[in-house]
């Protein structure tokens, strides 16, 4: 048994299939899913687990060279928005319209989904590279 780390088998078996420059969207409760990518499910209850517990937990597995949340989050969650610029400073954050993002999740190879229930609650990531 894992002594520490993501302890659902699931998604840390899909974690460890996770490549430099591969995609991962995580998403709250009400994101549409694309058809394609693998998908791990975590939502629970409304607000279980929530946005920002899952992404910490993955920012702590996870080498991430990068983010892409929607415009809209700003104004309409500036809680997420304000926890993905301090993940992400800088260049590492970059914001696009929310149906640009739903087109580029298409291409992720892993969607998390969080029992987030505030609105605009996503990030697409890219893996990075620990050396």
């Amino acid at each position: 048994m894992k002594r520490a780390g993501v302890l659902n088998r699931t998604l840390a078996g899909a974690l460890a299939e996770l490549g430099h420059g591969d995609r991962l969207l995580l998403c709250d409760a009400g994101m549409p899913i694309p058809a394609g990518p693998r998908v791990v499910d975590l939502a629970f209850v409304a607000g279980v687990p929530s946005f920002a517990q899952v992404l910490d937990g993955l920012l702590a597995e996870l080498v991430v060279e990068g983010a892409v949340a929607a415009h809209e989050v700003r104004a309409a969650n500036p809680d997420a928005a304000a926890l993905l610029a301090d993940r992400f400073p800088g260049p590492a954050l970059e914001f696009a319209p929310h149906e640009e993002l739903k087109e580029r999740s298409a291409r992720a190879r892993l969607v998390v989904r969080t029992g987030e229930a505030r609105p605009y609650a996503n990030a697409l990531l890219t893996c990075g590279v620990f050396f």
